[in-house]
């Protein structure tokens, strides 16, 4: 088979808009190339369809409803650029190492293969680097089999089968000459390897190619094998490129998706509680409504019984008058009195019909507690289904995770001990260290400066000037206490001023229900669940300090300071109140909450 004559030429890799060689080639549905900057130029500017509602291909004028998307056809813009080397006319005549090959071993290569023009590249390698840049192997492409340097001396009319490969007829094996000695040599022969064996998949110099051993064998010139092969590496670099960048972006994608869902569930955790805060708040609001209607339903029934009772009454004294005077005069003897008074007495006394009149015991708002139990049933039902509706709208087996805030803050637990010496003489404090309690008594201990000597209050040995830190306190069912943090520096002698200002941050509870943190004037606070234990966290650096009720993981109250020089742990079991009091507070080893 002879070699082809037409030969591809710049022509091919030109843009039809700018006329100049492919730049980012992209393609339209169509099938026609162009450079990206020049199709959306177009696109942007006259290159709409009839009422700009479409858009045209540059050349076949094929019309598309929508704009479509542009991706840059990375084959082709290798093949270009592969063309732009290739096409450099010194490529064919420079050697390995920039040296001109020797004249006799010129005209071999011509005669294997014909000289391209500048700009143009022969038909056969550009087939085989397309057939090579998809993947393909050369006998895959019918009509582009790269012919034996033998063939280049036959004519399209010789439909034999080729012969296995030998020299060109005007040169003998033995007239062949050496190569430049930069140039790779057979060790076997001393002859340069000028050709490739696809079969074996080796340099061979040309008596290589005459023996047994690869006679028959595919053979290519090594230069051309080589630079298509340096080609074909150029585009699985990019491909391995891309690929590569495109696992980096979905790792910086599921990067992003865990910190937006981890940042969602946040502030639907907050949500959730806030809104069914407010709902116990509803509750307990509604609850004092209902019991004011009921205290005034009795308080309107009393005021009626009373009203009856005072007109039974009335008419008892006024019956029982009546027998007295119709007694005294039975047994009267002066019937002169008798005449006088009968008529009087004969005369039915007017009273009231009682027969009829009655209290209701049972409330108009006995229906009440029925309605309250019918939307309770179904309140609870509803609650019951929450879990199940989130657990639709996740991908993943849903595992318990407690409350973001209380286990946040449970990470920086510290152990917290009290501090003897500063306890105030009627507190009785554990050998321990964990406990404090109020006695009937003071103590006989010393009176050195750092106990408080008026308020029944001690402070922790732990102080603390920078960091973050939490601890718990088992409050139970006392009726008073005060819990939060102290500065170092607070006055402990005498009437203390207890704020902020003065050096103190803590929440108290008095009366069993009456909760505030301590400012001037007193914050109060509307606790919704009475909490039995009560985390404290502070955050020096920040200057916050926070309460929180552990069993039900919610935040009371926060307070935003700055804290002056070192804090303390602060604890008040206030006094025993005659024993209604008495009950301890206890400093608690803090358990991850599940």
């Amino acid at each position: 088979m002879a070699l082809p004559s037409a030969f591809l030429s710049e022509d091919q890799f030109t843009c039809s808009i700018c006329l100049e060689m492919f730049n980012n080639p992209v393609s339209t549905p169509c099938g026609h190339s162009f450079c990206q900057d020049c199709l959306c130029s177009y696109w942007n500017g006259r290159g709409r369809g009839q009422g700009s509602k479409s858009y045209q291909c540059p050349l076949c004028k094929e019309s598309f409803d929508k704009r479509p998307e542009l991706h840059i056809n990375r084959t082709l813009k290798e093949i270009t650029e592969q063309f732009k080397q290739m096409a450099n006319p010194g490529l064919q005549s420079a050697g390995g190492d920039g040296e001109v090959e020797h004249p006799s071993l010129h005209a071999q290569h011509q005669a294997l293969s014909p000289p391209a023009r500048p700009g143009e590249l022969p038909e056969s390698v550009f087939a085989e680097m397309v057939a090579r840049f998809q993947g393909l192997t050369p006998s895959g492409i019918p009509h582009q089999h790269f012919p034996q340097p033998h063939q280049a001396f036959h004519t399209q009319n010789n439909h034999d089968p080729p012969p296995p490969y030998s020299l060109p007829l005007r040169y003998s094996v033995n007239s062949l000459p050496d190569v430049p000695p930069k140039k790779p040599l057979c060790p076997i022969h001393m002859r340069g390897l000028e050709f490739f064996c696809r079969t074996d998949n080796i340099c061979v110099c040309s008596v290589c190619v005459e023996t047994a051993e690869h006679r028959g064998h595919s053979v290519v010139p090594a230069q051309r094998e080589w630079h298509i092969k340096k080609s074909q590496l150029g585009i699985h670099g990019v491909e391995l490129k891309e690929l590569i960048c495109e696992r980096e972006r979905k790792v910086e994608e599921i990067r992003n998706s865990v910190l937006e869902i981890k940042v969602a569930a946040e502030i639907e955790a907050e949500g959730v509680v806030c809104a069914l805060t407010k709902l116990i708040s509803t509750l307990e609001h509604c609850q004092s409504k209902i019991i004011e209607v009921i205290e005034t339903t009795v308080q309107v029934a009393e005021s009626r019984a009373q009203s009856l009772l005072k007109g039974l009454e009335d008419e008892i004294t006024a019956l029982k008058k009546r027998n007295s005077i119709l007694s005294q005069l039975v047994v009267s003897e002066d019937y002169v009195l008798f005449f006088k008074t009968f008529p009087a007495l004969a005369t039915p006394l007017q009273t009231k019909d009682w027969s009829n009149v009655s209290v209701p015991s049972q409330l108009t708002s006995e229906g009440i507690l029925r309605t309250i139990n019918q939307m309770m049933e179904r309140l609870e039902q509803e609650m019951q289904k929450l879990p199940e509706v989130c657990e639709q709208f996740s991908s993943v087996q849903p595992v318990p995770w407690p409350s973001p805030k209380v286990r946040r803050v449970q990470e920086y637990a510290e152990d917290i001990t009290l501090d003897p010496s500063t306890a105030h003489p009627r507190l009785i404090i554990s050998a321990d260290g964990k406990q404090v309690q109020c006695g009937d008594l003071h103590q006989p201990v010393p009176n050195n400066p750092e106990r408080f000597d008026r308020v029944v209050c001690v402070m922790a040995h732990q102080g603390f000037s920078s960091g973050r830190h939490y601890w718990e306190v088992d409050v139970g069912n006392k009726t008073d206490w005060d819990l939060g943090v102290a500065s170092r520096s607070v006055i402990r002698k005498g009437k203390i001023p207890v704020s902020p200002t003065h050096g103190y941050w803590f929440l108290s509870l008095r009366d069993r229900t009456d909760y505030a943190f301590r400012t001037d004037p007193s914050t109060n606070l509307k606790v919704p669940i009475r909490p039995s234990r009560v985390g404290i966290y502070v955050d020096c650096d920040k200057g916050l300090v926070s309460f929180y009720n552990v069993e039900a993981k919610l935040l009371l109250y926060t307070f935003t300071d700055s804290f002056p020089g070192t804090i303390h742990p602060f604890f008040s079991p206030c006094t025993n109140k005659s024993g209604q009091n008495e009950a301890p507070l206890v400093i608690c080893p803090v358990a991850m909450t599940d």
